[in-house]
């Protein structure tokens, strides 16, 4: 039997995110499983611009944005996992999202991650890249990615045609 007793829910707080709340609660309710809920504020934010012999950051510094995710957070905690029957247990981070996800992974032993996925095309992630994509590929446990509810499926089209005999 499969025993889940730590859940990654990694969550840029998006609406797209809501959805793999939604799975990551039921697991780790069904499981009475801890709940790791983790944010990273990606270090490659913040832009430089060459004025002279010296770069000027463009933007709030690192550590105001990992002030604002915390408060962000806190606020997030309050409003989706305020009094449920298992541990929550969050953390934000700062550094590049695909890696930390799984660094924290590895490091608190998780059993199953739940990843929202904007369900993009194969272009989009050749030039974008996912970060659920390399979570998927290099995850040190089961990886489960939630879609939209609404996004349309489309059929490939075969576009072979049938052998006759």
């Amino acid at each position: 039997m499969i025993q889940l007793q730590r859940i990654l829910y990694p969550t840029d707080f998006s609406e797209l995110s809501l959805y793999a709340l939604r799975y990551a609660r039921n697991f780790a309710e069904t499981f009475s499983a801890e709940l790791h809920v983790l944010h990273v504020v990606d270090e490659a934010y913040q832009n430089w611009v060459t004025m002279g012999p010296n770069t000027v950051p463009v933007g709030p510094t690192a550590q105001e944005m990992l002030d604002l995710a915390r408060e962000q957070m806190t606020s997030f905690i309050q409003e989706h996992l305020c009094e449920v029957g298992f541990p929550v247990v969050w953390k934000v981070l700062l550094g590049r999202p695909y890696p930390t996800i799984l660094d924290y992974a590895a490091q608190e032993r998780i059993d199953l991650i739940v990843i929202a996925t904007h369900g993009r095309g194969a272009l989009s992630h050749v030039l974008l890249g996912s970060v659920t994509e390399k979570v998927v590929r290099k995850a040190p446990c089961p990886v489960l990615t939630v879609r939209h509810p609404e996004h349309e499926f489309v059929t490939p089209v075969n576009n072979e045609k049938p052998v006759q005999e």
